[in-house]
Parts: C-alpha cells; sequence; structure tokens
C-alpha cells in the first residue's frame, strides 16, 4: 500500500511539474535576444547565419495548419492535404544548437481536424506533441532548447492511427540546427555552403475506384477508411519531391552554377530512401542527419531512414542538367520521386569528353 502510494506521489510530482519544468530553471530566458524568423516556402531555406552570432537566441515561430485540396499528380491526383504553413513539406526551420525555438501553431476555424507537431529535434513530451494538440480555432506556443544540431524531421502525431494518416497527407516538415560554429568537413576543418535546397520526399496512398480512377471526397475524414486501406498495403501510389509529380522539374527545377558548394537536406518523415545525383556524388554526407559526427565522403547514394533527414554537400564541377532522385528508379522515374538542378559555367573537357560522334560500328 505504501509503495502504490509513493507510485502515486511521484505520478502526480512529475505531471504537476511539467508545465514549470523549462529552459528557465537553467538560464533567465528574459534576458535572451529574441528574433522572429519567417518561414518561406520549400525548396528555400529562411535567411540565416551559417555560425552563430552571440549568445544564444529565442527564434519566434509562427506556423499556420492548412487543410487543403492539392493536386499531386497527373491523371485526376488530388488529395485533401494536412499541411504546416500551407505546402507538403511544412517549412524548414533553422536555428543554431542551444537557441530556443518558440513555436505558436495556429489552428484555424476553417480547419476540420485535431492537430499538433512532434519535433524529432526536441527533447520531452513526445517531442512536443502532448503540449501542441489544438482544435480548430485554437492556437498554443511551446518553447524547446535545440540541443542537437543536425537536421531533423517534424511531423503531426494526434494519436493513433490518425498519426501514419496525418503524416502521408503531407504534415510533415524538417529542421535545421547547425553548429554554434558552424559545418565542419571530414577533416574538421569548417566548410560553408554557397546556396541550400531543402527537399521532401513524400509518399502517397490514393484509393481508386473500380475503373482505377482516383477517388474525389468532400472533406479528409471522408476518405480516412479508403485511404487506411491503401496505407495496409505499404505500397504508395505516388512517392514525390515536394508535394508533387514535377515540383522540382522543369521550369521548377533548381539552380546553381559551376563552383557553387550547394546543401541540399532531404527529409522523409515515413519511408526509406536512398538520394543520388546523377552527374555528381555526395562529397559530404551527414548520415543520420548528424551534424555533431564527421560526414562521410564521395557517397555516390546515400541513405536516409524513414522518420529522419540528411544533408549533402556537393560542389558543382561541370555545367548542365542534373536530376538528384530517389535511386529506387521504380519510385524516381515511375512515381514522382525526382528533381532536376540546372548549372550554369564553362565546360571542363579533362573532366568529361565526347571523343567521338555516334556513327556507324567500325
Amino acid at each position: 500500500m505504501i509503495r502504490t502510494l509513493s507510485l502515486v506521489a511521484g505520478i502526480c510530482l512529475t505531471f504537476s511539474s511539467l508545465g514549470s519544468l523549462n529552459a528557465e530553471t537553467a538560464i533567465d530566458i528574459s534576458q535572451l535576444e529574441r528574433v522572429t524568423q519567417d518561414l518561406v516556402l520549400p525548396p528555400f531555406l529562411p535567411d540565416h547565419e551559417q555560425t552563430a552570432v552571440g549568445a544564444p537566441k529565442v527564434v519566434q515561430v509562427r506556423m499556420v495548419i492548412e487543410e487543403k485540396l492539392m493536386e499531386v499528380g497527373p491523371n485526376g491526383a488530388t488529395i485533401h492535404a494536412m499541411t504546416f504553413h500551407g505546402s507538403v513539406p511544412g517549412p524548414i526551420i533553422v536555428v543554431h544548437e542551444n537557441d530556443y525555438v518558440e513555436l505558436t501553431l495556429v489552428n484555424p476555424v476553417s480547419n476540420t481536424l485535431l492537430h499538433n507537431v512532434d519535433f524529432h529535434a526536441a527533447t520531452g513530451a513526445l517531442g512536443g506533441g502532448e503540449l501542441t494538440q489544438v482544435a480548430p480555432g485554437q492556437e498554443v506556443t511551446i518553447r524547446f532548447k535545440a540541443i542537437k544540431p543536425g537536421v531533423f524531421v517534424y511531423h503531426c502525431a494526434p494519436g493513433g492511427a490518425m498519426i501514419p494518416w496525418h503524416v502521408v497527407s503531407g504534415m510533415n516538415g524538417a529542421i535545421m540546427v547547425l553548429p554554434r560554429d558552424g559545418l565542419k568537413g571530414a577533416d574538421g576543418n569548417p566548410v560553408k555552403y554557397d546556396r541550400a535546397y531543402y527537399i521532401g520526399e513524400q509518399d502517397y496512398y490514393l484509393p481508386t475506384d473500380e475503373d482505377g480512377n482516383y477517388k474525389k471526397y468532400p472533406s479528409p475524414i471522408s476518405g480516412y477508411v479508403d485511404m487506411q486501406e491503401v496505407m495496409k498495403t505499404l505500397t504508395p501510389t505516388h512517392v514525390v519531391f515536394n508535394g508533387a509529380v514535377g515540383a522540382l522539374t522543369g521550369e521548377n527545377a533548381l539552380t546553381a552554377k559551376v563552383g557553387e558548394s550547394v546543401l541540399f537536406i532531404h527529409a522523409q518523415a515515413n519511408r526509406d530512401t536512398r538520394p543520388h545525383l546523377i552527374g555528381g556524388h555526395g562529397e559530404l554526407v551527414w548520415r543520420g542527419g548528424s551534424f555533431a559526427d564527421r560526414p562521410a565522403t564521395n557517397l555516390e547514394t546515400w541513405f536516409v531512414a524513414g522518420g529522419s533527414a540528411s544533408a549533402m554537400m556537393y560542389t558543382f564541377k561541370q555545367p548542365g542538367l542534373y536530376v538528384y532522385l530517389n535511386h529506387n528508379l521504380i519510385e524516381a522515374l515511375l512515381l514522382g520521386a525526382a528533381a532536376q538542378i540546372k548549372v550554369e559555367g564553362e565546360w571542363n573537357d579533362d573532366l568529361m569528353l565526347q571523343v567521338s560522334d555516334p556513327g556507324p560500328i567500325q
């Protein structure tokens, strides 16, 4: 009996302390500089410094949840997407190690479902998921200290079978926590990027009718049961970059110049993937997304586990059209997991040269 009472008392103490045990017990938050980060749509990153300036800051972010009908592929492929800030993936947040992220999560009255956010970069309370559940018409603010440098996924996690449904309906994104002294190469020396791109790989599971046509639904919840059945097959109908087939190809292709070092951040909140740059290499790859570890070098293809993000840096050496894809080529070329990079500059014959034009076999 005494043991039972002690256990209950301990549980009560834990829950009563949850709201008061925060970063202010370790540091006076009121003395820190506050900055507001304006979110931008993927594949771009918000303005940021690659090395921290001064003491840790409180980085304030306001993120609005939007349930919206999105076209994700040809032949009438649409989904009632659940989005952070209107995009799939949600915008990337960029802070430095030991900064505080102060997020206000807004669920407008125009939405129909309960939502929250689980930050894989955060410590405690299910990544913030316990403290951020908001019904339509509500908002909530949390603050967490970014103590682990790297790139991490965030996603909605409202509970039970709703979690995978929200995630594969587009409700996921990424956060980058840079080391305060910046990124380091394999030799331990500082490295910098000239530009950075953020790619979110998304798997969709769209129901079809007996004729193979994609079904239409008046609201997100009306398609829930049908989508769950497709999800159980573990076979996506679409695997795309940045929300839709062709989102990063053609007129939407990424750009770079010969000599530029480009950082690619690749997030996949649900399924394993294997990025590859056709015509280039993963010169620096932070496996598992950890900036606390030295990067691997010169990889042809690298691995991103489902529920994680990774970072790769490459310095372009030749002009032309590059393809960045998931090297499950079925998923890349038949389901949509591919991007293009248009690179400007002068050709280097020493690296590659067509010695003779195509002609009859001699």
